[in-house]
């Protein structure tokens, strides 16, 4: 399960919001369950559609220190792949079947797409609130790894003692938005190298 925290004035009901705006059309249903800090939207193809197979995929958007933490579940596609697939025995059996499974396979894509559609819309709302996946400067202060004296974030001398506070400066990781400390060379929450 993939995740990634934005940083910024943004709650889950900004994100989950979006998020029905953009699925709630064609044979998607979005629904909104949980509370104000811990949201749950969940997206299914609408029973008894009349194209594409049945799939569903659940984004999870907790309130985050100073933003928002969202991760996008697995994707269930089996009722995709068994309608891709009635379509390749259907145009094996009569190629002309094919001119007749048209819609059925432009949902089925569309379905596979979801979870980068739902990863879209999340870095859409975002950037529309002004957030992103940089630490933001109100976030934390930092000790001095010399005297102990809680400096302000990006500050490069000690306010106490003078001392250069480069290494003890917090940083996030590019791809996720996880806070980071300088010695990791790879995010614990994502995975992704951080140089």
């Amino acid at each position: 399960m993939e995740q990634r925290i934005y940083h910024g004035n943004i709650k889950p009901r900004d994100v989950a919001n979006a998020m029905v705006a953009h699925f709630n059309r064609g044979n998607w249903r979005p629904q909104i369950g949980g509370d104000e800090s811990n949201l749950k939207v969940q997206i299914a193809t609408r029973p008894g559609a009349n194209t594409g197979g049945e799939t569903a995929l659940t984004v999870f958007i907790r309130e985050a220190p100073d933003g928002v933490m969202v991760q996008i579940g697995q994707q269930a596609w089996l009722g995709v792949a068994a309608s891709l697939g009635q379509s390749a025995i259907a145009t094996f059996i009569n190629p002309w079947n094919l001119l007749g499974r048209l819609d059925d396979i432009a949902q089925d894509i569309e379905n596979l797409q979801m979870e980068s559609s739902a990863w879209k819309i999340v870095e859409k709302a975002a950037r529309s609130a002004g957030v992103s996946k940089q630490l933001s400067e109100r976030y934390q202060r930092t000790g001095c790894s010399y005297c102990g004296t809680a400096n302000p974030v990006g500050q490069p001398n000690c306010v106490s003692c003078g001392a250069p506070m480069g290494d003890s400066q917090p940083v996030t990781c590019s791809r996720c938005g996880f806070v980071l400390h300088k010695n990791e060379p790879v995010c614990p929450n994502c995975g992704a190298k951080t140089s």
